[in-house]
């Protein structure tokens, strides 16, 4: 009776021990990992028009050049598309938003046409949004419905300067901005204290000293019945913080407040190399104590356990520069300054490429000298007049070297449908800030084609962060066949993706990858297939594969 009781003692122990295993195994998922995010960039006026009834607003009815005026998209039509599953499909896990903050009534003619701050680039008050993007209750919606979904949002941040001045748009007092001398870009200085362009007025990031609210704000804010819940709002910052009231300070409050008040995951900044580096070290610091307070705030909303994300705009900077920035007279850290990753400029460059050259640069760089650390790839951007595929003639290309390539991949709204770059009647970058043509997602077959490509390979790389992250290495020259492997605490992940293979069946070397007997799923076919002498057997009507455990 005693063996009995033994016997059937471990035999309940095992099978504890192994429904434990079982349980944990199943509570195993895919962690979000910002090194190899698929990034949605979008211009909120040029996405989706999701209320008609905000389309007017402060009287901005002049004649405008081509594509330089607002054209009605905003906030209620992202979250119209993240109701509708479309960022889901896409593989999308971060949404990037330009800037959403009140613009100035105004306009203004740089050369390029008389144009509005459709882009949200000329701030005239980063306490408020523009109606013509929205509310604050549709941005709360949007970040509630987002993470609902697994996504992030980003937001951008612009510091170093306001919109421009006009009849309408009073300039920021003379010990908040400078409105001359207009930068050479000669050296490391001549991009600092200086204006980027004429009639840009420059916030003096670099200055200490203690200013008020302009008097614009104050009457603005007066008339709109929170002048004291504002000035409330600064104390209580300014106490807590002990930074001195320079212009910075009070920027990067209402930047965080954004975090404190909707919990939005990250910021992209705008024009980093025009203020000196120490003031992005400043705005992480802001920005991670506000992302503190939100978690300790909302618990319950709280995703996971990522830090505060932060990519900067160091125009010209490419991954062959590792850590550093080259200003010509002298080397800039941005990573040590606050950044978790910075835009790569080259990679539309590079994409022309192979993708082994591409792909395993990046991964060596990516894996030790950037280790820790991430870039942005992109092959079509707001403001790059030299994108990787001008004319869309390669979109299949274009998608399968982004979505691939290590690094975190941003795809600029509309390259999923080979939106048009190139607009006749345009000046300058508006021939890249079309509206999202929505008419050829839903009535081209060729356009059609192009978002599935972009679909199947963007779910490929949010469901493995591999992709992104992950460890490069070669399997054979041709075809081409490569590995991915990834591991952080107790996850590890593997892939293996085969391009230019023939159509029908097709032969995959998977290496030392997967074991012998493994069953593997073809993510891009939906087909399966077992792993035999370190190979797979597919026949599939397709040019890629990528394997993944099933």
């Amino acid at each position: 009776m005693k063996n009995l009781f033994t016997l059937l003692f471990f035999t309940l122990l095992f099978s504890s021990c192994s429904s434990t295993k079982e349980t944990a195994k199943k509570e195993t998922k895919t962690p979000f990992v910002w090194e190899g995010a698929n990034v949605y960039f979008l211009l909120t006026d040029r996405f989706k028009n999701g209320n008609p009834d905000n389309d007017l607003n402060f009287n901005r009815t002049k004649p405008t050049g081509k594509l330089r005026g607002f054209e009605g998209g905003d906030i209620r039509g992202i979250i119209q598309k993240i109701d509708e599953g479309y960022f889901d499909k896409l593989g999308i896990n971060a949404i990037w938003l330009t800037p959403v903050v009140e613009q100035i009534h105004n306009g203004v003619d740089e050369g390029t046409g008389f144009s509005y701050g459709f882009h949200g680039y000329w701030a005239r008050d980063w306490s408020s949004l523009d109606p013509s993007f929205g509310t604050k209750a549709d941005l709360a919606e949007l970040v509630a419905k987002a993470h609902a979904k697994g996504i992030r949002v980003l937001l951008d941040a612009v510091i170093n300067h306001t919109g421009p001045v006009t009849p309408e748009d009073a300039v920021y007092p003379n010990d908040w901005v400078r409105t001359a001398p207009k930068c050479t870009y000669n050296s490391y200085d001549s991009y600092i204290n200086c204006t980027l362009v004429e009639n840009l007025p420059d916030v003096k990031t670099e200055s200490n000293q203690e200013v008020t609210v302009p008097q614009f704000l104050v009457e603005k804010w007066r008339k709109e019945g929170r002048y004291e819940q504002e000035m409330k709002s600064l104390d209580a910052f300014f106490a807590k913080t002990g930074y001195p009231r320079a212009p910075r300070f009070y920027i990067m409050k209402w930047l965080s407040d954004y975090i404190t008040d909707y919990g939005i995951d990250g910021y992209r900044v705008d024009t980093v190399k025009h203020t000196y580096e120490n003031v992005w070290a400043d705005f992480k610091k802001v920005c991670n104590q506000a992302f503190a307070d939100y978690k300790k705030q909302n618990p319950k909303k709280v995703l996971d356990n990522n830090p505060f994300f932060i990519v900067g705009e160091v125009y010209g900077y490419n991954i062959g520069g590792k850590l550093l920035y080259d200003f010509g007279d002298k080397k800039v850290n941005y990573f040590e300054n606050g950044f978790s990753s910075l835009i790569n400029f080259d990679f539309r460059n590079e994409a022309k490429m192979g993708y082994e050259p591409v792909f395993s640069k990046y991964s060596t760089i990516l894996n030790s000298d950037l280790k820790g650390f991430s870039v942005m790839n992109y092959v079509s951007s707001h403001d790059d007049s030299w994108p990787f595929d001008k004319k869309r003639e390669k979109p299949f290309e274009a998608g399968t070297k982004l979505l691939l390539a290590p690094g975190i991949s941003q795809v600029y709204y509309g390259d999923e449908s080979a939106r048009s770059l190139d607009i006749e009647g345009t000046q300058g970058d508006a021939t890249l800030r079309s509206f999202m043509n929505w008419d050829d997602i839903n009535n081209n077959e060729k356009t059609k084609e192009i978002l599935t490509h972009f679909q199947k390979l963007g779910q490929f790389r949010k469901n493995h962060p591999a992709v992104g992250a992950g460890i490069h290495n070669q399997i054979q020259a041709k075809p081409y066949i490569f590995s991915r492997t990834f591991e952080k605490d107790t996850f590890t992940d593997k892939i293996v993706v085969a391009l230019d293979m023939p159509k029908g069946e097709k032969n995959i070397s998977t290496g030392t990858v997967f074991e012998e007997g493994t069953t593997l799923r073809d993510a891009y076919s939906g087909k399966f297939t077992t792993v035999k002498n370190g190979k797979v057997t597919l026949n599939t009507d397709y040019e890629i594969v990528l394997l993944e455990l099933k």
